[in-house]
């Protein structure tokens, strides 16, 4: 890992220019993948002679970041996961919802308060060189707004507008160039990538996926829950229909290009998940509670035969759960755990995975 000393907080030393556009569009955002990328659309990342200058497409922000930040807030989770991989906690001194974050913290960090409503007065108190914002819908713009009349520079993150897993985890490299460790960045994801698209050739060769209306082989998944009388699963175009179609599992909704997750009703959902061989991202802990929540959980073949899996295997007592972290930075794992419940495998090889019993 490279190494960086010290730079005292001052624009004098730590020079971030932005250029908010306000509703400014970039061709990225119509799904292309900018030059530098792979996978994903919402960035790019241009080294030069002066600096590393990001671009973020939603909001668009230009940003030329001339030394790395060493004083850095988080509105996310997901944002701390990037940090570990990275080894950059160090310049992580701000956090919103600490108690919902799984890895470890070295314990002065400034508790921002929600990260839906992040206290101004604690993020002036923190210095920070930068707060890593979310861009989940015009609340959040407001409130990004806010900070930044009061001299707060926002950068938003948003590896969660990616459609696939890959792209996702790609995001790295944005923290990597906000902390002087892009070269780090470009070995994670280098690595992740190569794992994952391992584990997906080994089981596309011998898979065939289904159409709209029905499945011609693989073992056949459902997701999601029943929520007031309505089934949200996931559409063609979500992360996690790319997990499972990359896994080689049979799922009704691969065309399906919508943006947003599928809603159907129960009886939809008996269509076309009844006889579903596994179901993967249950809301309970155990059987009985998927009952008790709802007891039309009972009536899938995946729950009669005791085949449901939450995200909870790293879960802590407190809730705080790992998925949200390292699973975004490492869906090499989360493919494998789909591979693996796939063939009912043992439940000590699951990464994120946890059986229900």
């Amino acid at each position: 890992m490279r190494s960086f000393s010290y730079i005292v907080h001052s624009t004098l030393y730590i020079v971030l220019l932005l250029c908010f556009v306000g509703c400014a569009k970039h061709s990225a955002e119509q799904g292309s993948v900018p030059a530098g990328n792979k996978y994903a659309t919402g960035f790019q990342i241009t080294e030069t002679d002066t600096g590393v200058v990001v671009e973020v497409f939603q909001p668009y922000q230009r940003l030329c970041v001339k030394e790395p930040l060493f004083r850095l807030g988080t509105m996310s989770t997901v944002q701390v996961g990037f940090l570990y991989a990275l080894d950059a906690m160090d310049h992580l001194v701000a956090v919103c919802n600490p108690e919902l974050i799984y890895t470890p913290l070295k314990g002065n960090e400034i508790d921002l308060g929600d990260s839906m409503k992040p206290s101004a007065e604690r993020v002036l108190q923190a210095g920070l060189d930068a707060l890593l914002a979310v861009n989940y819908g015009q609340y959040d713009n407001l409130e990004a707004a806010r900070l930044e009349k009061l001299g707060v520079f926002t950068i938003y993150i948003n590896e969660w507008l990616e459609g696939s897993p890959l792209a996702r985890a790609e995001w790295i490299r944005v923290l990597g160039a906000l902390t002087g460790k892009l070269p780090e960045a470009d070995s994670i994801f280098h690595e992740v990538e190569t794992r994952y698209l391992s584990l997906s050739a080994s089981v596309n060769e011998r898979s065939s996926f289904s159409s709209l209306e029905g499945r011609s082989g693989g073992v056949s998944i459902l997701s999601g829950n029943n929520f007031r009388g309505t089934w949200y699963v996931p559409s063609g175009k979500n992360y996690l229909a790319y997990l499972f179609k990359d896994a080689g599992a049979a799922y009704p909704f691969y065309d399906d290009e919508r943006a947003t997750s599928i809603p159907l009703t129960i009886e939809e959902t008996l269509r076309y998940f009844h006889d579903a061989d596994v179901w993967v991202g249950a809301g309970g802990n155990s059987l009985q509670e998927l009952k008790e929540i709802d007891e039309k959980h009972t009536w899938f073949k995946a729950y009669q035969e005791g085949r449901v899996y939450n995200w909870r295997k790293q879960r802590l007592s407190a809730g705080q759960n790992n998925f949200w972290e390292r699973g975004v930075v490492h869906p090499e794992e989360m493919l494998e755990d789909v591979i693996h419940i796939l063939n009912n495998a043992p439940d000590s090889v699951l990464h994120f995975a946890n059986r229900l019993y």
